[in-house]
């Protein structure tokens, strides 16, 4: 037993001693009042005075709590408390018994709203079925413990509750974010002297964020954070109170508070029943509640702080780079912090982690470190979209792609804005004049095959970007609410950076608004609104792709950084195609790609898919790739368009050039 224990035990021993001092007294005074009427005061320790002012138990309350957690550390005292109540089997506490041997006695302190049930002190065993004030009355183990100077966890807790956990090492807040722990003290200072905590609630999609801000409230405050997972929380009413009260216990008890996690919880959603009774066990219990929202909760219906916490600013992110990594890496951090997004915790621990590959190295040559903590900062940010987009992995290049001029050079535009915004936005001070519109938004625009994935390949290849792939039509849902739900999570993940979103059949979102003539006119509208706004604020790069421009909303296309318009291309245009849709490695013969090109008015996806199938037969007859092949499988493709067909036109008779 630690010394604390033995301490606290041996300062019970005189208020145990005093009590058998009370019973002995009243048996040798054969009193038989069932109400005492002398009043000696009871010798008090730390911990019970603690306990009784935090609780608000009066002396007699006290008495009684003594009385009864006497029992349980002396059992010797068992045998008076039968011989108090004439009842040689009752070795047990009553509410009688308290009437006889206490002064300033009150029936009250028996009721259901008394510190000493309310707080679940003690316990009524009406198993005898017996008359209330005969009833053995018990002390919860958890208040014996307390007493002792065991001042743990509750039992019946600890199933539901974990620590909050802490990063590896000390992390220094930046000064964006220490502003909101002193917010919080302050106005948690104030709030005190109401006698009631407001609630916290920390508002943002970065989470690890707002962990780092709760340790340091609680460091500052020398509390205890845990976390309770919000679908533990019991739904049965009954089950729901007495939690609730005991975790109202523990926070008396002990420096606590209890940090909740509702970021995923929808009230409109499937999981509505569960914020209703995360609200419900905030108002039913009091302590230091930290509450995780991703976004302000409005009908929380208690006092609170809101606390809107963001990841690091771009300046602090540069400072956190510059660290952690070598001082001659100011071109590698502004290239870093361009692209990503990332709280402390994870700059520290991928540069910390690739520079000890340094460390570790045997023989065989490390990539360059800006090549490494670029593959780290991408792995990082990868898991949280792979979940809810497409992935594409990019391979075509520059050299891969044929377009006209204009486009191509629209093109490289974009790849140079987005490889120069540190230098823009940072250095030349644009961030400062406003934090919308530092994204930048493109559209592609046109028909099936002409371009437009490929061309956001090369981009995503260029930039060294994840590309992924957005079917709005699979995001847009007729449920209420459920498109907003989807485009949130996507965009909150993107917002790490490393990543080229890339919507597909982008006009199934945004479409021209229409009048509202009913219900789902407007909540389609809202989704609309909710998009334009998401990528107005969103700070990467995405494209949205669309085979109908003429039908994109006005507020849409005025948000647009680039529009590039794919159309088909001339015969100039078709033969480079054909030239470039057989690798190097594939083995061809005769073929006239100038016949190709004047023949048939193809798009490049369809070349590609032709060039493709003629592959395919060649492989199979063990011969090179020769115009028979191709023609086969140009008219293959043409058949599915039912398109009527001069055979004459795909039998090649000519000798191969």
């Amino acid at each position: 037993m630690s010394s604390q224990a033995t301490h606290a035990e041996q300062s019970l021993t005189p208020a145990i001693d005093w009590l058998h001092g009370r019973v002995q007294t009243h048996l040798a005074d054969d009193h038989t009042s069932l109400v005492a009427t002398t009043a000696i005061p009871a010798p008090t320790t730390p911990l019970l005075q603690r306990l009784s002012q935090q609780v608000g138990l009066s002396p007699f309350e006290e008495q009684i709590l003594l009385l009864c957690v006497a029992a349980e550390l002396d059992p010797g005292i068992g045998e008076l408390y039968a011989q108090a109540q004439g009842n040689p089997n009752a070795f047990y506490p009553t509410f009688a018994l308290a009437l006889a041997l206490f002064a300033d006695a009150s029936w009250a302190a028996l009721s259901a709203d008394s510190p000493l049930r309310y707080w679940r002190l003690i316990e009524i065993d009406h198993s005898l079925k017996r008359p209330l004030s005969l009833c053995p009355l018990h002390a919860d183990e958890r208040i014996i413990n307390y007493l002792q100077g065991l001042n743990q966890l509750d039992h019946r807790l600890r199933p539901f509750l974990l620590p909050l956990p802490s990063t590896e090492t000390e992390i220094d807040l930046p000064p964006s974010q220490q502003a909101h722990v002193d917010q919080a003290l302050t106005q948690l200072s104030e709030a005190a002297q109401t006698g009631r905590w407001p609630v916290l609630q920390l508002v943002g999609p970065d989470s690890l964020s707002k962990r780092l801000v709760t340790q340091q409230i609680a460091a500052r405050l020398g509390v205890q954070i845990y976390t309770l997972p919000t679908q533990l929380i019991p739904a049965q009413s009954k089950e729901l109170e007495d939690f609730a009260r005991l975790w109202h216990r523990e926070s008396l008890l002990l420096p606590l508070a209890l940090y909740l996690d509702t970021t995923e919880l929808d009230p409109e959603g499937a999981n509505g029943n569960v914020l209703f009774l995360v609200q419900q066990f905030l108002a039913r219990s009091d302590g230091l509640f930290l509450l995780d929202t991703r976004e302000i909760w409005s009908s929380l219906g208690l006092l609170h702080i809101i606390l809107d916490v963001h990841k690091p600013t771009p300046a602090e992110q540069i400072g956190a780079w510059e660290a952690v990594l070598p001082a001659d890496s100011a071109g590698l951090v502004a290239h870093l912090t361009a692209q990503f997004n990332l709280n402390l915790p994870t700059i520290q621990q991928i540069g910390q982690t690739t520079l000890a590959d340094d460390t570790k190295n045997g023989s065989y040559p490390l990539p360059p470190l800006s090549e490494r903590l670029w593959q780290a900062c991408l792995a990082y940010t990868r898991p949280h979209l792979d979940r809810l987009a497409q992935r594409i992995t990019p391979k075509a290049t520059w050299d891969d792609i044929v377009l006209p001029e204009e486009q191509l050079r629209l093109l490289h535009h974009i790849a140079d804005q987005v490889a120069q915004r540190s230098t823009v936005y940072n250095q030349w001070g644009f961030r400062q004049r406003s934090s919308r519109g530092l994204g930048i938004t493109v559209l592609f625009a046109g028909e099936s095959g002409t371009g437009k994935t490929m061309s956001a390949e090369i981009l995503a290849n260029h930039l060294q970007l994840n590309l992924y792939r957005i079917d709005l039509s699979a995001v847009v849902s007729k449920y209420i609410g459920e498109t907003e739900k989807n485009l949130r999570k996507l965009f909150d993940a993107a917002e790490d950076g490393g990543a080229l979103l890339f919507f597909d059949e982008a006009d199934s979102l945004f479409g021209k608004r229409s009048e509202v003539k009913d219900s789902h006119d407007r909540y389609a509208n809202i989704e609309t609104n909710y998009l334009l706004q998401r990528l107005e604020a969103y700070q990467g790069l995405a494209i949205l792709a669309t085979n109908m421009k003429s039908g994109l909303d006005d507020a849409f296309t005025r948000r647009l950084r680039f529009t590039i318009v794919f159309s088909k291309l001339d015969e100039t245009h078709r033969r480079q195609i054909w030239q470039k849709a057989f690798p190097p490695e594939t083995p061809v013969q005769g073929l006239d790609y100038e016949h190709l090109a004047r023949g048939w008015k193809l798009s490049g996806g369809s070349i590609y898919n032709m060039a493709l199938n003629a592959a395919f037969m060649a492989a199979k007859a063990e011969r090179p790739v020769g115009m028979q092949q191709v023609l086969t499988a140009i008219r293959i493709e043409l058949s599915k368009e039912d398109r009527l067909l001069n055979e004459s036109d795909f039998v090649w008779n000519k000798e191969p050039r």
